[in-house]
C-alpha cells in the first residue's frame, strides 16, 4: 500500500525549485464522487488520461490514455478543475514533488509517495514545512470541487535553504535521519544576515523593488546568483 505525505513550502523555496530544475505543467478536471470511485482527467506535456481513483479498501486506481481532443473535451465538462506545475526531485528510492499550484489558487505543496511501512518513518525534511496530509481541503480533488483551503504558512529559516540547496546540488543522496542536523533554525529573513556562501547582497537598482516584491524574493534572487556562480566555476 502506498501513502501520500503533504507539506507546505515557503513560495520562496518552491521559485528556487522551478528555477533550478524546471517543471512540467499539468491540468486536471474532476468529475462528482461516485459511491466505489471518483473519476478525472489529466493532461500533462507528453500525455493525456482518463484516471478513475478507487475507493477505500478497493482494488487500484486505474488509468487510460486519451488522445488530446478527447481529454480536451472531458475538461471543458468537468465539474472543477486544478492546474499546478509539478517538479521532481530525489533522494535516492525516494521521489519528491514539488507542486505549484496556478488555480484555483496559489499553493506551494510537496508531495511524496513511500510504501506504507516507509512513509510514515520519513522525518519531513527542514524545508519542508506543516504538514497536511490529513487534510481534506488539500487535496487535489477537494481543490477543484470546494475551492481553496486556509492554508498554513510555511517558515523560511536557514536551516531550510541550506538543506534545499544541498539536494539541488546533489550532495543529499540519502534521507537524512531525525538526529541528523543540516543548519540553524534561525529565520532568514531577519536581521541576521544571509548565509556566507551567498555573499552580501550588493546595492543595485534592484534595491529600490525591495518594498514591492518583499525580502523572501531579494532573498531568491541572491541564492539564485550564488547557484548560478558555483555552476560556472
Amino acid at each position: 500500500m502506498t501513502i501520500l505525505r503533504q507539506f507546505i513550502i515557503a513560495p520562496s523555496l518552491a521559485r528556487l525549485i522551478r528555477k533550478e530544475r524546471g517543471g512540467e505543467r499539468v491540468l486536471e478536471g474532476y468529475f462528482p464522487d461516485q459511491p466505489q470511485h471518483s473519476t478525472y482527467v489529466q493532461v500533462e506535456e507528453t500525455r493525456s488520461s482518463l484516471i478513475l481513483e478507487a475507493g477505500e479498501g478497493a482494488a487500484p486506481d486505474e488509468q487510460a490514455d486519451l488522445p488530446l481532443a478527447h481529454a480536451q473535451a472531458l475538461l471543458a465538462v468537468s465539474h472543477g478543475q486544478v492546474e499546478y506545475v509539478r517538479t521532481k526531485l530525489s533522494i535516492s528510492s525516494h521521489e519528491i514533488q514539488a507542486l505549484h499550484f496556478v488555480r484555483p489558487v496559489a499553493l506551494e505543496l510537496v508531495a511524496i509517495a513511500s510504501a506504507a511501512e516507509d512513509g510514515q518513518d520519513l522525518s519531513p525534511l527542514p524545508w519542508f514545512g506543516p504538514e497536511v496530509s490529513t487534510e481534506p481541503t488539500s487535496q487535489r480533488r477537494r481543490l477543484a470541487l470546494e475551492g481553496p483551503p486556509e492554508a498554513p504558512e510555511a517558515e523560511l529559516t536557514n536551516a531550510a535553504l541550506n538543506s534545499l540547496l544541498d539536494l539541488l546540488e546533489d550532495r543529499l543522496t540519502t534521507w537524512p535521519q531525525p538526529h541528523e542536523s543540516t543548519g540553524s533554525d534561525e529565520p532568514a529573513v531577519s536581521a541576521s544576515p544571509l548565509p556566507d556562501a551567498l555573499g552580501p547582497i550588493p546595492e543595485t537598482e534592484e534595491d529600490q523593488e525591495v518594498d514591492d516584491l518583499g525580502i523572501e524574493d531579494v532573498v531568491i534572487r541572491e541564492l539564485a546568483r550564488a547557484l548560478q556562480s558555483r555552476g560556472r566555476g
